[in-house]
């Protein structure tokens, strides 16, 4: 991509004193000619590239353009490296690798021990323990798809199963509490939808492009409307299963009962969403009050045992 070459030239003029036209043209597969007219376009956007005359032709930036590596800290540099070096894993591409590489280029020799060890105190890994395969293939279609504004068409599963055949530009990747979504606009709905990853299925590029629309970026943040609607319940649960506990509540709500077990007061909506929560638990967690919701725990409880015993 022509952007892409020029940014990497600019970088390359800025990390040289100076470099010809034939080793950027080798350097990039392209024409010797080419080279000279990125360079005309590199200097019409405003950076100062100066032609040294002698046989090939050389190139320079102007001295007082130059950056200063030392402009960036070891805590910039290894911020940049950790998050880069985390989507990189999830979402391949050469796009990724030579944005690892020109980082890298910043880095000057005495400090990159120093900058390596910082930048794996923290390891991203954004892969999942187990479960969908077509995740990480299908995110390298719609990265594809978001690049060249191409359609895509699959197949949508809603929360009962029922699957209807769609197509949509995509427009924008989302990772949300461990869970890949993409936001689209769907020819069907006549809308922009979010359509969770995990539920598309035989998803394909198609050779008709689009033309990009407006559009809002999706409502993610719903911590406020969901602490609107919770209420708290009281449970009592084993001390096995404190860590699964601890993803919905804090530690705060925890109370110690007896060497074994906790009293926790857990934020919790009457719906299927959050009474699976609870059985989830299994027989490591009590539901103690209020009473209403006991009864319909229980309730729940006989029809699962009736299913087993028909």
């Amino acid at each position: 991509m022509k952007v892409d070459r020029l940014v990497s030239i600019i970088l390359i003029l800025l990390d040289k004193k100076r470099i010809g036209a034939q080793e950027l043209a080798d350097m990039f597969e392209v024409s010797p000619r080419t080279i000279y007219r990125d360079i005309d376009t590199i200097s019409m956007a405003g950076i100062p590239v100066r032609s040294i005359s002698g046989v090939g032709g050389d190139f320079e930036i102007m001295e007082q353009y130059k950056i200063d590596k030392k402009v960036f800290s070891a805590a910039d540099l290894s911020a940049i490296l950790m998050g880069l070096s985390g989507l990189s894993g999830m979402i391949r591409g050469d796009e990724l690798v030579n944005a690892l590489a020109k980082v890298k280029s910043f880095i000057p020799a005495d400090r990159a021990k120093d900058i390596e060890l910082k930048a794996n105190q923290i390891f991203i890994d954004l892969s999942p323990w187990m479960g969908n395969r077509n995740i990480q293939p299908y995110l390298e279609i719609i990265k594809t798809a978001l690049q060249e504004s191409k359609l895509l068409s699959f197949e949508y599963a809603d929360r009962y199963g029922n699957k209807t055949a769609r197509t949509a530009e995509p427009y924008q990747l989302v990772l949300k509490n461990s869970q890949w979504y993409w936001q689209g606009y769907c020819y069907r709905r006549n809308d922009f939808r979010l359509f969770k990853l995990s539920r598309t299925s035989n998803l394909q590029i198609q050779e008709e492009s689009f033309t990009p629309r407006d559009y809002q970026k999706p409502q993610l943040g719903f911590a406020d409307i969901l602490a609107a609607m919770q209420t708290k319940i009281k449970i009592r649960i084993h001390k096995s299963v404190m860590d699964r506990v601890l993803d919905y509540c804090t530690y705060e709500h925890f109370s110690p009962d007896g060497d074994e077990h906790y009293i926790v007061s857990f934020p919790f909506i009457e719906n299927d969403y959050y009474y699976n929560i609870l059985f989830s638990f299994g027989d490591k967690c009590e539901y103690l009050e209020p009473l209403h919701i006991r009864a319909e725990m229980k309730r729940r409880i006989y029809d699962i045992a009736a299913i087993y015993e028909s």
